[in-house]
This record gives structure tokens, sequence and C-alpha cells, in this order.
């Protein structure tokens, strides 16, 4: 039985179905702007081998053109620098090979043969440069043909990427565009003078935004952005005839049911960098895109019983999509917030309707920024003070807040945490430190420069005296170190995805290098970025580009990894093109803003009670 509970306007959904039924009608979906786009499709495929089927013709001689996607999108063509340009122009230069001349003087045999064996040990090591060079270009070859077959096309127009294209493996959801997934394939693209597919996406996911959504008779915050969305046909009239629509997940198919908390902040990261790359700031000052901004902002902002600035989430809420142990204030979530928030606050429109917003974000930014800088922050220092811990402290000056018991400080970190150096932990509550270190978060820290410079740049100096462990044989470490035997079976629930160093539990997974190349190309240490890609170049072509991989130092392709993966590809190509132009980091990463510390909401409160901790954390700033 198929029960329609309730329908919104031509956007609203929210239909409970049975598991193995889904309701395919035209009224729930996102359609095709003006004529309905039509086609006579056969029965017995699949509306997923048909989306592969339209990203491979796209591959011919007609390039995407830029249509208006839908009713509230408004006109494409003409509006963005480069939106005339086609997927297929992507173009990589070739190599030329270097003939070497080589002059013989009148010298004695000897000597003669002594320089021939040089002159030959030379070319043979030119040689091999060569051929090393010819490799990369190969592999960045790949990787572009790759990424523009991943593309999803929705009415004759890109919207996105899929996971990933892996033709020996099952498709589940891999075959859908995540929002996540999507934002290097996003940074590649408008690297390159791509922009078309980016704004189309931002546009269509905004869109669906304004969906209801509905899980067991409840329905989440209108401002939820959703996990993935998918391109199927259904059909239209009787004559085999089927129509394109947008099916969206908003956590209510994923595994677990958990809503993507991290989908709108990365949305507002991405629009963001849109608008820098492009110059297109008026799609940022649209009255539905602002609408967008605010309504995100209004779930992250809203009142609650928390009594801390960080944003209170379920496990599997964000790039670790499973349970691991990350529920309560976990450091990716809060990273990213902070990010969005400082994004947020230069795309908003000023006005007297926005300025109380403004408000709230500018206080929220001052109160974030301190708690993770303070309480977050781990070195030899601080775990010897925390070593040191008095608990149960009963007054406003306590120095164990969190009333942390020295206890909880794991053995492995006692011999592993460096000298010089140290990181932001992984989550912080009442009575309990997650003192494993979660790359994401860290790396986001220092982009977003919620980390202040010292900080920052104490991340770097851990990451390379720890290398073996956080990059090994293939970059990037998820976190570090893997959790085992019976904490394994009670934080996981015995997962047999997440056993230990594999996927999420000390998984390495090399989409993480663009983020990793970008806080290193702002902190003026490129040669690290260089390094890491170097590593995963040796074997992502070769291995066909797995999504993760596993072992202690990555050895081992993932047991279950997909490959071709998409934002393994993309990563490694954003990687690429900063490091070929790192004058454009500076437009994904911020400044240190002392402002902030400056506006504290403190100032504003006349009570004795509270004490303010602007100054300390101004502090940190010029250390």
């Amino acid at each position: 039985m198929i029960r329609v509970m309730n329908v919104i306007g031509s956007m609203g959904l929210a239909v409970a179905v049975r598991p193995c039924c889904r309701l395919f009608a035209a009224h729930i979906f996102t359609r095709c702007p003006g004529q309905y786009c039509l086609r006579s499709l056969p029965h017995s495929r699949s509306s997923a081998g048909w989306v592969r089927t339209a990203v491979a013709q796209s591959k011919g001689g007609a390039p995407f053109s830029a249509r208006q996607v839908s009713d509230s999108v408004g006109p494409l063509s003409g509006t963005v620098p480069g939106a005339e340009k086609a997927f297929e122009r992507i173009v990589v230069p070739d190599h030329t090979e270097a003939k070497h001349l080589v002059v013989e003087s009148a010298v004695p045999l000897k000597e003669k043969k002594a320089a021939k064996v040089e002159v030959k040990r030379v070319e043979d090591k030119e040689q091999a440069e060569e051929t090393k060079g010819k490799d990369v270009s190969e592999s960045k070859k790949e990787a572009w043909r790759l990424l523009k077959n991943a593309v999803v096309s929705y009415c004759g127009s890109p919207v996105g990427t899929m996971a990933a294209n892996d033709p020996f493996a099952e498709l589940l959801n891999y075959d859908q565009v995540f929002i996540r997934d999507f934002v290097p394939s996003a940074l590649a693209f408008l690297l390159k003078g791509e922009t078309e597919i980016v704004r189309n996406f931002l546009l269509h996911t905004l869109q669906l935004q304004s969906w209801e959504k509905t899980v067991d008779c409840y329905s989440p915050g209108q401002g939820l952005m959703p996990a993935s969305f998918k391109v199927r046909n259904i059909p239209k009239g009787s004559k085999g005839e089927f129509e394109e629509v947008l099916d969206p997940d908003f956590g209510e198919s994923a595994i677990g049911r958990v809503a993507p908390v991290d989908s709108g902040l990365w949305w507002i990261i991405l629009l963001r960098a849109y608008g820098k790359i492009t110059g297109d700031y008026a799609l940022q000052q649209r009255i539905d895109v602002q609408t967008g901004i605010r309504l995100i902002l209004n779930l992250c902002l809203s009142d609650g019983f928390d009594m801390f600035p960080t944003l209170l989430v379920t496990d599997g809420s964000c790039m670790i999509d499973r349970r691991m142990g990350i529920h309560g204030h976990p450091l990716e979530i809060q990273a990213l917030f902070y990010g969005a928030l400082r994004c947020s606050r230069e795309m908003i429109v000023s006005s007297d309707g926005s300025k109380s917003l403004l408000r709230a974000i500018n206080n929220r930014l001052s109160a974030l920024s301190f708690h993770i800088r303070e309480y977050y922050w781990a070195d030899m220092k601080k775990v010897n003070e925390i070593y040191r811990y008095k608990t149960e402290e009963y007054s406003q000056d306590a120095i164990n807040k969190f009333n942390i018991y020295p206890e909880q400080i794991p053995h492995w970190l006692v011999d592993w945490i460096p000298e010089k150096g140290g990181y932001f932990i992984g989550n912080l509550q009442p009575a309990h430190m997650d003192f494993r270190f979660f790359s994401l978060g860290n790396l986001w820290a220092i982009s977003s420069s919620l980390a202040t410079p010292w900080q920052a740049e104490g991340i770097l100096d851990l990451i390379e005296d720890k290398w073996n462990d956080l990059v090994g044989t293939m970059p990037l470490k998820i976190c570090y170190p893997a959790i085992e035997d019976e904490e394994w079976q009670i934080t996981t629930g015995s997962d047999p995805k997440n056993t230990p160093w594999s996927y999420h539990n000390g998984g390495s997974w090399p989409t993480l290098m663009w983020q990793f190349t970008l806080a290193c190309i702002k902190m003026g240490r490129p040669e690290l970025a260089r390094k890491a890609i170097s590593v995963a170049e040796k074997r992502l072509s070769k291995e066909k580009w797995p999504e993760y991989y596993d072992a202690p130092t990555g050895r081992f392709i993932g047991k279950q990894s997909r490959l071709y993966q998409t934002w393994t590809v993309a990563g490694f190509l954003t990687s690429k093109l900063l490091t070929e132009n790192p004058g454009m980091a500076s437009m994904l990463t911020f400044d240190e803003d002392l402002e902030l510390l400056e506006g504290c909401a403190c100032s504003l409160i006349k009570s004795p009670r509270t004490k303010c901790s602007r100054n300390v954390a101004k502090s940190h700033v010029f250390l």
C-alpha cells in the first residue's frame, strides 16, 4: 500500500512507501523546465543504465549546452564567464621529448670512454625522468577522462558527477550525485574554467532543499540539504515516453537513516568558492540563494539545550557516515561549521532584515573559535596538563572544566605525541575526550583559520613528523589510530566494514589530498603537498583509482573499495591544479580575523558571573 500523506506545491514530498516499491509520480519530482524531456526507452532497461548512457553520449561531438535548469533558476547561458566552454575542450598539454646532442672532442681514449659512460648515465637518468613525466601526464589525462565520464546530465545539462563508475561492482547508490563527493570535482572544473556544471549543481540542490522530508511521520528542518540525488526516468504517457526527474535522498534511504549535517555546510563553502573563482557574485545575491543560506543557518544557529557553541550531531552525520564513536561534537563538523559561517558572513546581503543574523554569526564565530582553540588543542604541554588534572572541581574558575579524568589518556598517545607540533582532538564532551587524529577536521581548521597560525604550523609539523603513520604509502589517513578488539566491538557494533585499519577506521583516503594541499599552500609549505601527491601518483592510476586503502600504512586496496571512485580522481586533479597555480588557493581559504576576538558578545553582558576569555584567545594569535 502506498499512502500519500501530504504534498506541498509542486516541490512537496512526504510519501510513505514499502521498501520494495517506490512511487514515481510526476508531481513529486523536480521536472525539466519548459517542455518535458521525453524519450522512448525500452521498458526492460534500468533508469541507472540510461543515466550512464546519457553521460556516455556526452562524450560525442556535441558539447553540453547551458540551459534553463528550472523555472526558478533562470537562464544560464551567457551569464557565467567560461560557461560557453565544453568539457571536451579540456586539454592536457603533451610533453615533447628533448633530443640530447653529444659533441665528441679530441681527448685520450680512457677519458673518452669515461666520458661516454658518464653521458650514458646522465641520458639514462634523464630518460627515466622523461618517462616518469610522461607517466604523470598520462595519469592526468586519464583522470580528466574519468571525471568527464562521471558527469551526470539532467535535461541536457551537466548537474554533477556520480560517486563511482566501477564496471565491476553493483551500483547500489554509487551512481548518485553526493553533495560532499562533488566538492573536489567542482573545484577541479572551476580551476579549469569549466563553470556551468557547478552553477547547475548549486541551483538544483537549492531547489531540492525546499522539499518536505518525512521519515516515520516526522519532518526535519526545511533547510536540510540532501545527501545525494539521482536522475531517474519515469513513464510519461502511454507511448513509451519517459521524463527525467531528480530524486533526492535526505537520509531516509541512508544506512542508519542519519541526516547529512555536512551537506548544507559544504554547499555554502562551494557557493563562496564559485563566486571567488568565477567572479559571478550575482548568483550569491539572488533571492532564492540568499533564502537557502538563511535556511541552513537557521538549522545550525537554532537555540537548544547545549551549553557549548559547537554543533551537537549524531554518529554518521558527515564523511564518516557509519557508527564510529563520533557522536557529540566531532571536530569535522565544527571545522566545516566555522568555515560555512565565515562564508555566509561574506555572502549574506547586508540589510535591515539581515542585521540580527549577521550579529548571531559573529557571536557564534567568536565563541566557536575560542572553544576549539582552547579545549580541543593537544600537544605535549597540554597532554601533560591533562595528566595532572584535578577532578570534581565545582567553581567558575575550574581548570578541568569538562571533568576529564587523566586515566582517559590512551597508552598509544604517550609515545606518539611529538615534542614539536600538535593537533585538534576528535571530540569533546563532559568527561570524555576522543584523542584520535581526524585528518579532515584538522586540515579544514587550517584552511578556514579556525586554528591560530601557530596551531596550524603545529598540525603540519605533526603530520611531517608522523608521516609514516598518517601518509605512509597512500595519503591520507581519515583517522589515526584505528580502534581494535573490544573497543572496536563496542564503538562500531562489530561493523564488518569498519574493521581495524579499514574504511573509516584508520583507512587511507586519497580524496583528502586536495584538503592537505590547500592547507600546505596556505601555510607556505607546498613541498609537503607535492611529496604526498608524488606518493599517490605512483599507485592511483595503476590500481584503478580506488575509493580507499587498508592496512596501517595503506598498502592494500580497500577490501570493499570501489574502483574508479570519482572523488579520488577529482581530489588528485584538484591537488595537481593547486600546486601548479598556488595563487588560486587563497580563493578557497581564510585569513585570521582579529575582529572576531574584539567583537566578543561577553562585552554586552553586564554580569559579574560572566568571565570573558577573549584575551586568552587573542594571546594565541600572536604566539
